[in-house]
């Protein structure tokens, strides 16, 4: 598989929250704008690529007993960097994807390509990879986002389009409108995404 191949994989075929459905909790949890989503995407990007970028470079020297406790650490220590070097320069984003951020050590889509790709194979497709699925997850947060800042809202990063005396759909900014939403992209996407019948 090229490295193209690699990166589009993330991006659109197994794009991580719409087709395989992964990392529901921040993808839910965080979505209530578009900066939201586009922060906490952007933070595991990173998260993602580093520990991609170092687990496939110490892979052999792992022993296979406390393989997933390593990427574990390697993971902790990126996320770490992440929430610190958002509280000092993000304080307000930082607030607001919360206890999010230190979740993202235990996001199923970092552990999974930790253990599916990075210990299987090379620095440069390791860090395709993740950023590829990096770029997925924050491009599906951001969406997510964004509809529901607009219909929640009136607004798009926090940008107003509607009057200012005028009120969005409140549900869609709360718990339920993460739900609604999400169903509803994933079946727009999955139906795009279907071989056009001949």
């Amino acid at each position: 598989m090229n490295q193209k191949s690699n990166f589009l994989k993330g991006f659109i075929r197994e794009n991580p929250v719409f087709v395989l459905v992964l990392g529901m909790c921040p993808t839910l949890g965080v979505s209530s704008s578009a900066i939201n989503g586009l922060g906490m995407g952007l933070a595991t990007t990173f998260v993602l690529l580093m520990s991609n970028l170092i687990i496939s470079l110490i892979k052999n020297f792992i022993p296979d007993k406390v393989r997933i406790p390593a990427f574990i650490v390697v993971i902790a220590t990126f996320v770490t960097i992440v929430d610190l070097v958002m509280a000092a320069y993000a304080p307000g984003l930082h607030a607001q994807l919360g206890i999010f951020i230190p979740l993202i050590v235990v996001n199923c889509i970092v552990l999974g390509r930790a253990e599916a790709f990075a210990s299987r194979n090379n620095a440069l497709s390791s860090v395709i990879d993740g950023f590829g699925m990096g770029l997925g997850f924050a491009f599906a947060l951001t969406l997510l986002g964004s509809v529901r800042e607009m219909l929640g809202s009136g607004s798009i990063f926090g940008m107003k389009f509607i009057p200012a005396n005028a009120d969005g759909i409140l549900i869609f900014i709360l718990a339920p409108g993460a739900f609604i939403t999400l169903g509803f992209l994933i079946a727009i996407i999955n139906q795009l995404s279907k071989p056009a019948k001949s």
